[in-house]
């Protein structure tokens, strides 16, 4: 395994954040590698999908609803078939921003 970015994070303070918190989190890292794909950056691109991995998994190990850990899963996939795979799901960069960008106003709000 190899070390990992979030260091802080992986030492369980990610998992004293609110789901909606960290979702919002992985979606930074989300955008910068959309981002820095459409940059031309593939480099910095795959980094930050290797990051934006790291805490969807992190997530895992966090107290979740059923709910909110087939959110995590499902949101997850899509991520990983949309960058890396054939989008069988036809997701786009706005699709994908945006539902991360919900997520952060939503937790701003709770």
């Amino acid at each position: 395994m190899s070390t990992p970015q979030h260091t802080n994070q992986a030492n369980g303070q990610w998992n004293k954040k609110p789901f909606l918190e960290q979702m919002a989190n992985i979606g930074s890292e989300v955008y910068r590698a959309i981002n820095w794909r459409n940059k031309g950056n593939e480099e910095y691109a795959d980094m930050a999908f290797i990051r934006s991995l790291e805490l969807f998994d992190l997530s895992k190990g966090s107290k979740l609803t059923s709910s909110q850990y087939r959110e995590l899963t499902r949101m997850r996939e899509i991520w990983v078939d949309y960058f890396k795979y054939d989008n069988k799901y036809n997701s786009t960069d706005e699709d994908i921003n945006k539902y991360f960008m919900y997520i952060t106003i939503a937790s701003k709000a709770s």
